[in-house]
């Protein structure tokens, strides 16, 4: 490595480097999304270098010297925005969408500077418990894969289960419970190798190349959010350039080997942006497997312009992914395999959509979205029964085959009646295809006398449902310094005929320039997933699907907030919340099982047949974020959560649910290193630590494994065990470069992944060759890399 660091700054002392960049981007109205013609922007660092936005409320800044910017937006009888730390470099233009505030008052006449940052969320009925993001972010901590998932475990109140998914578990909450929206509407999980019903995997088939800025929310969404009870990831695809073809090649050992192509698209401003990536991380042993993992996708936005009928875009996504886990290459340290049996895994996701926006005045406009989304995965698992003796069988154990396919159909219409009041109301609408059918010997007994267990069908299903949310919202700033978000969601779910009603609301007080209050409340409700839905239960000697008319699970969520603006750059937040859950899914006995457990592993418990939704459950805590904003060449981060996850099963025991870590503390920091002659070129150096108490589980009950021969826990301790406390630091190092004559930019990075290789346990499970439990760690220290190449 450091001989690595060396040959780059020697090869670097030797070049003169003096291009510049381009800054441009659009000025928009925040409340009606409308563009803002004659807006002032300015380069901060040189006052002549300036642009007004067109009739369009375009803007071009040519000739930005590189590295680090800071522009600021002014418009008459709009509060000035001021854009800071922009970075500018050689081998790709700058493209921002920049929103401005129309004052409470327009005959005021002070001037209020209004920090353009992701304090602020892009969704403006947003206004707790929400943070916006940037790609920026994505690939700038360490650690983060190129993950957008694993980038939102360095927020408070967030954490993955382990390092071997990027499932999302939000103030305790089952990963289960996340929503996934891409350009406004609903998605299955975005990920390579995921499964029915789980929402996170080991590999995302999101290429954040392609995303703009962001929103992931944690608590009391917007009323246009629906059917899920824990989070929300609301992303969005950027836009192509529109005035010059760019290309990016990159590589990386998980995000793989890309190419992304963007460029002008016919006589109305419109775009063209595709990518596509080859997974490698098998190649360098990332998997934490002995098996390697095979995965590609593409991603695409196509802006065809504005015209009289308005803005027409289409964009999508699509992965597929497999592995083999051969028995024979196993050892006891594989995550996924074992060595009695081979197993074989496919995995595809997909959803596409066509997008069309239309002014109806300079205040209101309708926006409509047509999209389908497919996701599937198999598993077919094969067993060598008697294993390594004379008697050995080869049978099928397990055959798994699902498919679920949705068409979505979104609209909404937003109007700002003046300055002081904004609505939003719409309709979304999903019709959902399941084709899903397990088959499995797993716990099951031996009732034809064959002497092994019984091959039975756990759910097999292939039908439809809708879901049908109608919403209504506004936004109301009663006073310059009070601002009130309220609205209502309503939810019909067709195959248990369940319409519930969800008032959401929340309340900004800035009772000083630098601080400011908050309160939200919001009633959520969501579906039960579907592998427990569809489950098949023995009702008179017929396989029955008894879990159809489960009610959607429900839960209130209540959040207070306190924001201070420490210094220039300098942020601080606390936020209390506590969350009750209703509803969930319990067994008729008397037992410790909640649906509220399952949600971060790749299947869910396969003899669940005739729930009832009577269980409850709760979340409480207090987070603690202070961060410093990336200025003057550095930035830092430091969250903390501090909480408590509980759950009642039938037996009406309060336990710890399995993702009640207690707390969580994350601290990041980076600083950037302008070298070479002109000092134009960034050496940067970026760490994380992270540490998390251990996760609650339930013990091995050891004599009945051995006696049944697969794995038997002790349910009279559930999750009564904790595991070690977490403990990882990430550093990464990276350099940018700039070309002397060329639009064109080179990037390097390589991340050091648990530098100190600590023991992070990932689970004790029961080993039914050696009869015993193992303890199975995660992966240790792991080098990633990436090189990006942008002309």
């Amino acid at each position: 490595m450091k001989k690595l660091i060396q040959i780059v700054l020697v090869i670097l002392s030797t070049v003169t480097f003096a291009q510049t960049g381009v800054i441009k981007g659009k000025i928009i109205d925040k409340q009606s999304e409308s563009s803002i013609a004659g807006a002032s922007i300015i380069l901060n660092a040189n006052k002549e270098l300036a642009a007004t936005s067109d009739e369009k409320g375009s803007f071009v800044l040519k000739a930005v010297p590189i590295g680090r910017q800071t522009i600021t937006v002014s418009f008459i009888g709009y509060e000035n925005a001021i854009v800071s730390e922009l970075e500018v470099t050689t081998g790709k233009d700058l493209d921002l969408t920049i929103v401005l505030i129309e004052s409470f008052n327009k005959l005021e006449e002070i001037v209020i500077k209004n920090e353009f940052s992701k304090v602020k969320p892009i969704n403006k009925m947003a206004a707790v418990s929400t943070r916006q993001f940037t790609v920026e972010e994505v690939n700038r901590y360490a650690g983060g894969r190129s993950d957008v998932a694993r980038l939102a475990a360095n927020f408070a109140g967030v954490s993955t289960a382990d390092d071997s998914r990027n499932d999302i578990v939000v103030r305790g909450n089952s990963p289960s419970g996340m929503l996934w929206r891409i350009e406004g509407i609903p998605v299955p999980s975005p990920n390579h190798f995921s499964t029915l019903g789980t929402t996170g995997s080991p590999v995302s088939a999101l290429n954040p190349n392609l995303l703009a800025n962001s929103d992931f929310m944690t608590s009391a969404f917007p009323a246009e959010y629906g059917n899920a009870i824990s989070g929300v990831f609301d992303l969005n695809f950027r836009k192509g350039n529109k005035d010059d073809y760019e290309y990016t090649a990159s590589i990386g050992a998980f995000p793989g080997a890309e190419f992304m192509a963007e460029g002008p698209l016919g006589k109305k401003q419109g775009s063209f942006l595709v990518a596509g990536r080859y997974g490698v991380a098998g190649f360098f042993g990332a998997g934490g497997t002995s098996a390697q993992p095979n995965y590609n996708d593409l991603s695409f936005n196509i802006d065809l312009g504005t015209g009289k009928w308005g803005n027409l875009s289409f964009f999508g996504v699509a992965g597929t992914s497999n592995i083999d886990f051969i028995g024979k290459d196993a050892d006891a340290s594989d995550l996924f395999a074992a060595k009695d049996e081979d197993a074989f895994v496919t995995s595809n996701f997909g959803a596409v959509g066509i997008k069309h926006t239309i002014k109806i005045n300079e205040n209101s406009f309708f926006k409509t979205i047509l999209g389908g989304s497919t996701s599937s995965n198999t598993y077919d698992a094969d067993r060598y029964i008697n294993f390594e003796t004379p008697q050995e069988e080869k049978i099928r154990y397990t055959e798994n085959d699902n498919t679920e396919s949705r068409i979505t159909f979104s609209t909404l219409f937003n109007s700002k009646l003046n300055s002081k009041i904004t609505i939003r109301t719409g309709l979304l609408f999903e019709q959902f295809s399941l084709d899903a059918n397990l088959t499995d010997r797993d716990r099951q007994a031996d009732n034809d006398g064959d002497g092994l267990p019984d091959f039975v069908s756990i759910y097999d299903t292939n039908g439809s449902y809708q879901i049908i949310q109608p919403y209504a919202q506004g936004q109301f700033r009663l006073t310059q310094t009070i601002t009130l978000n309220s609205g209502l969601h309503a939810q019909y779910f067709s195959l248990n005929e369940q319409f519930v009603v969800e008032p959401r609301a929340s309340i900004t007080w800035a009772f000083l320039p630098k601080h400011s209050f908050n309160f939200g409340y919001g009633l959520h409700h969501q579906n039960v997933v579907a592998p427990l839905l569809f489950q098949k239960g023995d009702v008179g000697g017929n396989l029955v699907e008894t879990n159809k008319n489960l009610d959607l699970v429900s839960s209130q969520h209540f959040v207070l907030g306190y924001d201070v603006k420490l210094a220039d750059k300098w942020r601080g937040k606390v936020e209390l919340y506590y969350q009750s859950i209703e509803k969930a899914a319990v067994e008729k006995f008397a037992s410790s099982y909640s649906s509220l457990t399952e949600g971060a592993d790749f299947g869910f418990s396969v003899d669940k047949p005739s729930l009832i939704s009577k269980g409850t459950g709760f979340n409480q805590g207090v987070e603690f974020t202070l961060e410093k904003f990336f200025s003057k060449g550095y930035h830092g981060l430091f969250t903390t959560s501090f909480f408590e996850s509980k759950y009642k099963g039938s037996d009406g025991i309060e336990r710890n649910s399995p993702f009640n870590n207690r707390y969580v503390i994350n601290a990041l920091a980076g600083k950037e290193f302008k070298i070479g002659k002109q000092k134009r070129n960034i050496f940067s150096i970026n760490t994380k630590i992270t540490t998390a108490g251990g996760r609650f589980y339930t013990p091995v009950d050891l004599a009945a494994s051995n006696a049944a021969g697969y794995e038997i826990t002790d349910d009279t301790k559930a999750f009564s065990k904790q595991y070690d406390p977490y403990f990882r630091i990430d550093l990464k190092f990276g350099m940018k470069i700039n070309s002397k004559t060329k639009k064109q930019s080179h990037q390097f990075y390589v991340d050091l992944q648990n530098v100190t290789n600590n023991d992070n346990i990932f689970v004790d499970r029961y080993n039914r060759l050696t009869n015993r439990v193992d303890t199975v760690y995660q992966i240790g220290f792991f080098p990633d890399f990436g090189y990006k190449f942008q002309f």
